[in-house]
């Protein structure tokens, strides 16, 4: 292969095939079988292909997509990134790690352990 040309995998990925067998259809608008069926192939034209082939024009497909996203698509949501945020003061209150020790807490987690295991006393 000389220098001047490009590779084949190359040439084959800039080259589409202007008809679109059926079994190809779905996956190249990235749908399933199904969905192609009811919602796209009754919108367009079938060309033959031999006896029982059938294929479908490209540019139609892509005509198809570019109809449904302008009735259908809509802009992505806008997401803030960290980086975006402006510079915030941070909190003049600390937190500490640890567990309560309000009396009232500590012995309202006492009297429910305690009928927790009471309960299971006498059912076994």
């Amino acid at each position: 292969m000389s220098d001047s040309q490009p590779h084949p995998a190359i040439r084959a990925a800039a080259l589409l095939p202007r008809i679109i067998r059926l079994r190809d259809a779905p996956f190249y608008l990235g749908m399933d079988r199904n969905r192609f069926n009811t919602e796209v192939r009754p919108h367009l034209n079938t060309i033959p292909i031999g006896r029982q082939g059938i294929a479908f024009d490209r540019l139609e497909l892509d005509a198809w997509v570019a109809d449904y996203v302008s009735r259908n698509g809509r802009p992505a949501a806008e997401r803030r990134k960290p980086w975006d945020e402006e510079e915030r003061q941070a909190s003049l209150i600390e937190a500490e790690s640890g567990t309560s020790t309000k009396p009232s807490e500590v012995d309202a987690f006492a009297k429910a352990l305690a009928n927790t295991a009471s309960k299971k006393r006498r059912t076994t």
